[in-house]
């Protein structure tokens, strides 16, 4: 164990475990990782032992690559011992994605409500292309009409061909829910932005803390708006959480993240990502000064050119800064003659 440090955070893992192996980062609780098919190439994934049986927290998507992975480190660094129940973060098919597998074998599928209903009500809804509203809202969006007549003539990502059908039926975990699991007491807390009623797990009267996406080193979680909720302010609720989470960090915790290695240093990190979304939302109002799409919005917030590839990803997140300086009053908007939205500073 190598620790490295990094603009005031610490990794006391240098390295990540290799597919199919398993690195102890505390006694009984395992740090296992799962290959992701995108320029985020990993998910992390948390075993806790319970002596006779074990307690995931998150799983990977459902592909035939990470089954096999699983299948051997269940028989290999699990020891042949049974998954009995699986704690999901959030909803995102990369941390649910294997949940509905390992309840087929026997485990309870422990989540928040809002996870488990977006989740199931996702995988149910496959669609051969986008639909009229997805259409609209990348319209409204200032997508390019040569890639928007592009993607709406194909098969767009759905969940199910990731997430592992969801049984009916799991058990609801909510802000201030207590849970047992790898012989420590997890006090739940829950924030939102990246996705709805996401929960992290603190080690009631210890270090650990499970942070899944809400709580990353080094990367930001993306903010989208979709099509499901046009007008909705994952900005404004991520960082009323960070602010939350604020009266909990300690610098003695040890958090444990959905992506990249887990670290040290949550206090100044907290900070680092409020920070770099104000900053964002500044350099968004000094590109205002005259009107533009949220497409023509990504430099500003992303300093860095924009591919096909993560076109997506950068459209949803620049319209949810948008939204939030709407919502404050202050941009407003107004349609042009393509349909599509342009933002400016109040005239």
């Amino acid at each position: 164990m190598t620790a490295v440090v990094e603009e005031g955070i610490r990794y006391p893992f240098a390295e990540p475990p290799t597919p199919g192996a398993a690195t102890e980062v505390a006694q009984g609780v395992h740090w296992l990782r799962l290959p992701l098919p995108m320029a985020l190439d990993h998910v992390n994934v948390f075993a806790l032992d319970d002596g006779d049986g074990w307690t995931l927290v998150d799983t990977g998507l459902d592909t035939k690559k990470a089954r096999a992975i699983w299948q051997a480190v269940l028989a290999g660094p699990l020891a042949g011992r049974p998954v009995r129940r699986v704690i999901v973060t959030h909803y995102h098919p990369d941390h649910i994605g294997l949940a509905g597998w390992f309840q087929a074998q026997g485990a309870e599928l422990v989540t928040t409500r809002t996870s488990w209903l977006f989740a199931r009500m996702l995988t149910l809804d496959e669609h051969p292309v986008p639909a009229a509203e997805t259409l609209e809202f990348w319209r409204r969006a200032g997508m390019p009409s040569g890639m928007l007549s592009s993607r709406a003539a194909e098969r767009p990502f759905n969940f199910c061909d990731v997430v592992s059908p969801l049984p009916l039926g799991f058990t609801r975990i909510a802000d201030g829910s207590k849970i047992t699991a790898g012989g420590r007491g997890w006090i739940v807390r829950v924030g939102h932005g990246h996705a709805p009623e996401h929960a992290t797990l603190w080690e009631k009267g210890g270090p650990l803390v499970i942070g899944g996406d809400q709580l990353l080193p080094s990367i930001s979680a993306n903010l989208g708006v979709y099509a499901s909720e046009p007008l909705a302010d994952p900005v404004g609720e991520w960082l009323d959480s960070c602010a939350a989470f604020q009266r909990f960090a300690d610098p003695r915790h040890f958090v444990l993240p959905g992506h990249k290695l887990p670290f040290t240093g949550l206090p100044l990190r907290l900070s680092q990502m409020i920070e770099n979304h104000r900053g964002a939302l500044d350099r968004l109002m000094d590109h205002l000064a005259r009107p533009r799409t949220a497409a023509e919005c990504f430099v500003p917030l992303f300093k860095r050119p924009i591919g096909e590839a993560e076109f997506g990803l950068a459209l949803v997140e620049a319209v949810a800064h948008l939204n939030h300086l709407l919502h404050r009053g202050r941009v407003e908007r107004v349609l042009d003659a393509n349909g599509a939205w342009l933002w400016r500073k109040p005239t």
